[in-house]
């Protein structure tokens, strides 16, 4: 199997890495320092389950020097999809399946408009990894897991196949019912944490213990929760509990990529998690006054980032 991986950070990187450590036929996009220094001194993935080193991967700026693949695995920052389903055209061939592995709730559609909704896939990564310098990638939480899925449900040839082909390299694949279902709960995960985090600047240890910010993660969740409810998607009733039980047995240290970004002064996916419960809530009249003031709060540092305003 051909595979290219269209964004090699934390998700894109970890995953990748470990398809091409399995003898995979794997090509990397990347960009800048990153992608500088895995031209010149590989890719090395630095984990709590084993490091590993990629000496000479395949790596570009460029998808045309790559040529049509059998699956592109897609791991770019959701303000990104729309400029990425236009620049991976040259990877298209007659059967290429496309994989958004990306936070939000909103990028498969965005895929889906460019490439057309046959060739598009779900997929929920699980995993704690980011890009530690140029040409590292360091993994320092959760087994590291894909959730694949048809966008419509049920299984299919192509799923089976990738499914078979991930599973070699080690990594845990899971093929839930409906994977529009499991991006959601994902979904109510970093919506009810991330924005806080970066406003608070405090990691989870601590917003999950503090009463204030416990009080502002539950509101987050079942603002989410209520949207997710009017768009349709079939969340379990017992969705934020189980969240609670899972964002208790995080690493007490760790934080969003949001806040991770925002406090660098980099570009955030803002507008892909808090910024999309607000604008689905509008769609489907729910208020999420929690989401809004977050927004809100973070929009002038947003703004900065981007080049917008200057302070």
């Amino acid at each position: 199997m051909k595979l290219a991986i269209y964004g090699t950070g934390g998700v894109g990187g970890y995953f990748g890495g470990r398809l091409a450590d399995s003898g995979q036929d794997v090509s990397f996009i990347a960009r800048g320092d990153h992608l500088h220094t895995m031209q010149h001194a590989g890719l090395r993935v630095e984990s709590i389950n084993g490091d590993f080193q990629i000496e000479a991967p395949k790596v570009t700026a460029n998808p045309a020097e790559i040529g049509a693949v059998d699956v592109v695995l897609v791991a770019v920052k959701s303000w990104q999809v729309p400029e990425a389903a236009e620049a991976m055209q040259p990877l298209m061939g007659p059967d290429t399946t496309v994989v958004s592995l990306l936070n939000g709730v909103e990028a498969v559609g965005q895929l889906s408009e460019v490439l057309g909704q046959e060739r598009v896939m779900g997929g929920v990564a699980k995993i704690f990894s980011f890009i530690e310098r140029p040409g590292l990638i360091r993994h320092i939480g959760h087994e590291p897991t894909l959730m694949l899925g048809e966008v419509a449900g049920g299984t299919s040839e192509r799923l089976e196949q990738l499914s078979e082909a991930v599973q070699q390299t080690g990594i845990k694949v899971e093929l839930p019912a409906s994977i529009l279902v499991e991006i959601w709960k994902k979904f109510l995960f970093t919506t009810g944490w991330g924005g806080l985090g970066a406003i608070s600047r405090a990691p989870i240890g601590v917003l999950r213990e503090e009463p204030a910010t416990q009080a502002v993660i539950q509101a987050c969740m079942l603002e989410t929760e209520t949207v997710a409810k009017a768009a349709g998607i079939g969340l379990p009733d017992d969705i934020v509990e189980r969240t609670w039980v899972f964002i208790r047995g995080l690493e007490a240290t760790g934080t969003s990529s949001l806040q991770r970004d925002i406090a660098a002064g980099r570009p955030s996916e803002l507008d892909a998690w808090n910024g999309a419960v607000v604008r689905l809530g509008r769609r489907y009249g729910v208020a999420t006054p929690t989401h809004d003031l977050i927004v809100r709060s973070l929009a002038p540092l947003e703004k900065r980032a981007r080049g917008e305003v200057g302070f």
